[in-house]
């Protein structure tokens, strides 16, 4: 049977390497690179040819819901599995809304990363039960998602861009970036760019930009 082709991503060192040491113990598994950042992981990864992409949010250059965004527009059949520390019901769900087909906390027993590589790699979705747990509805539920554009134009307005910046960047019309504004600020129930660039440092939007927690 050929093994399932996995790149770790991960800007800690120690945390790639016994993420790999535990990997290579399985004979259906070939570990094809460990990389720090989402921005090599875009440049290499047509070269490494994974199926499976492990994948850490808090990470310098591009973070890891970026990544995932930019990998899975050029490479839609790739599965991207979010390795993370951080179990906030927004951390999962926007990962989820930005193409990820998993969710897996940092802390979870080493068998529980091959049952997510494994499940991603039948066709499934999976959250560990951690991730699970955290997507609950609660009391303070509710509140409508954020699509995946509306999360990258918050990345954008969060670090100080105007609308024709934004634009530019995004190759879209200004009135098209003011309406995903209106959408984000009505859906966070936010006024003001501070509030917005608040609410991105508090749910680590802005992890990797050089700005955050």
């Amino acid at each position: 049977m050929t093994p399932t082709r996995v790149l770790i991503v991960d800007d800690h060192p120690m945390v790639a390497e016994g993420i790999e040491a535990i990997l290579e113990t399985y004979p259906d598994i070939e570990v094809v690179g460990t990389l720090s950042n989402g921005r090599e992981a875009v440049d290499q990864v047509a070269a490494l040819k994974p199926d499976v992409v492990l994948m850490d949010l808090n990470m310098p250059e591009v973070n890891g819901l970026s990544a995932t965004e930019m990998l899975m527009e050029d490479h839609p059949d790739l599965r991207v599995l979010i390795l993370s520390m951080h179990d906030s019901p927004e951390y999962i769900s926007t990962a989820l809304s930005h193409g990820a087909k998993g969710y897996v906390l940092k802390d979870v027993p080493t068998d529980a990363i091959k049952e997510a590589i494994d499940r991603v790699m039948a066709g499934e979705q999976y959250l560990c039960t951690g991730a699970t747990t955290a997507l609950r509805p609660s009391d303070g539920a509710g509140r409508e998602p954020l699509t995946s554009r509306e999360q990258t134009i918050l990345l954008q307005l969060a670090q100080g861009k105007s609308n024709k910046e934004v634009a530019n960047t995004l190759d879209i019309s200004v009135r098209t970036v003011e309406t995903h504004r209106k959408n984000i600020k009505r859906k966070l129930g936010i006024s003001s760019t501070a509030g917005l660039t608040r609410y991105a440092m508090e749910h680590g939007v802005l992890q990797g930009t050089g700005v955050g927690l």
